[in-house]
C-alpha cells in the first residue's frame, strides 16, 4: 500500500508521559459475546500486545466503514448502533485501542497512530479474504478523530472517504482546552503538523458535530473543515445535541448525511 499523503506523523513521543496520558485516555475491559451478524478479530499490533476488532457485516457486497471511537468506549457499545450503519447499507469495522475492551497493552499517543496502520492493513486483509466489497472508508468519534486522521491522510489511493464525528484537527487543542498540565512541553510543533497532515486530504470528507458542544467545542470542527485540502467536504452541525447525545438528538439527520455521503463518494469514484 503506498502512502499517497506522504511525510511522517507528528511526533507524539514528548506528550507520551504519565502524567499527561492519564488526561487522554480513559481505558474500559468491558467486553459482551459477538453479536449473531458479527465476528471479532484480535490484530497483533507489538509483542504480546493485540486489538480487538468487531466486524459487523450486514452484507458483504456492501461498503465498509472502519470505526475508531471515542475515549471511554469500547467495540462493544456499538453492537446496537451497527445495525443503523447496515439501514444504511454500510458495514461497521470497530476497532479499540491499547487497554480497551479486550484489548492488551497500556496507551500512549504513538502507539495509538502506529497501530491505526497496523489495524487498517489486517482490517483489509480480512475484507479482500473474505471476498467483500473492498470499499473502505474511516470514521473517528473524538478521540478516534487522531486515528482516522491519520490513515485518511495517508492511505487516499486506497480509501474512499474520511467521517469525523465530535472531533478535533489536533490533540493540542484538546490538551489546550481543558487545561491538561504538560508543564512546558512544547505543543506548537504537533499542532502545526497536525494542520499540515489535514491540509493534504484531498479525499471527501463528512465532519458532524453537536452545535451545543463544550467537551469538543464546536470551533474544533469549523477549523477541521477550513483546513482541509479537499473541496468536497460537508460540516453538518446538529441543533441542541451535545458531546454524549449527538446520535440521538440528531439521529435522522446523522445516518441519513452517512448514508448519502457514502453513497455518494462511492458512486463519485
Amino acid at each position: 500500500m503506498m502512502e499517497s499523503g506522504g511525510g511522517s506523523m507528528p511526533d507524539y513521543s514528548i506528550l507520551d508521559q504519565p502524567p499527561i496520558l492519564m488526561f487522554i485516555f480513559y481505558p474500559r475491559k468491558d467486553f459482551t459475546p459477538c453479536p449473531a451478524n458479527a465476528f471479532d478479530l484480535l490484530i497483533p499490533v507489538g509483542h504480546s500486545v493485540s486489538i480487538s476488532c468487531r466486524f459487523y457485516i450486514g452484507n458483504p457486497q456492501w461498503p465498509s466503514i472502519l470505526f475508531f471511537h471515542g475515549n471511554g468506549e469500547v467495540v462493544s457499545d456499538y453492537d446496537e448502533t451497527a445495525p443503523l450503519f447496515h439501514q444504511k447499507k454500510a458495514n461497521l469495522i470497530v476497532a479499540d485501542y491499547r487497554g480497551y475492551g479486550a484489548s492488551s497493552g497500556i496507551p500512549t499517543l504513538t502507539d495509538l497512530i502506529l497501530d491505526a496502520h497496523k489495524i487498517f492493513k489486517a482490517v483489509r486483509e480480512e475484507l479482500l479474504k473474505r471476498n467483500d466489497n473492498k470499499d473502505l472508508w474511516v470514521m473517528g468519534r473524538s478521540l478516534g478523530s487522531i486515528s482516522a486522521i491519520e490513515l485518511a491522510s495517508r492511505y487516499q489511493d486506497v480509501l474512499r472517504g474520511l467521517i469525523i464525528e465530535s472531533g478535533f484537527s489536533s490533540v493540542v487543542r484538546i490538551i489546550r482546552h481543558f487545561g491538561i498540565p504538560v508543564h512546558g512541553t512544547p505543543l506548537e510543533g504537533i499542532d502545526r503538523e497536525c494542520v499540515q497532515m489535514i491540509e493534504k486530504i484531498h479525499l471527501p470528507v463528512l465532519i458532524i458535530h453537536g452545535k451545543n458542544e463544550t467537551l469538543v467545542p464546536l470551533k474544533e470542527a469549523e477549523d477541521l473543515y477550513g483546513h482541509l485540502g479537499t473541496e468536497r467536504k460537508e460540516l453538518l452541525i446538529i441543533p441542541a445535541a451535545t458531546h454524549n447525545d449527538i446520535l440521538y438528538v440528531g439521529f435522522k439527520k446523522y445516518f441519513e448525511a452517512i448514508g448519502r455521503f457514502v453513497e455518494g463518494a462511492a458512486g463519485g469514484s
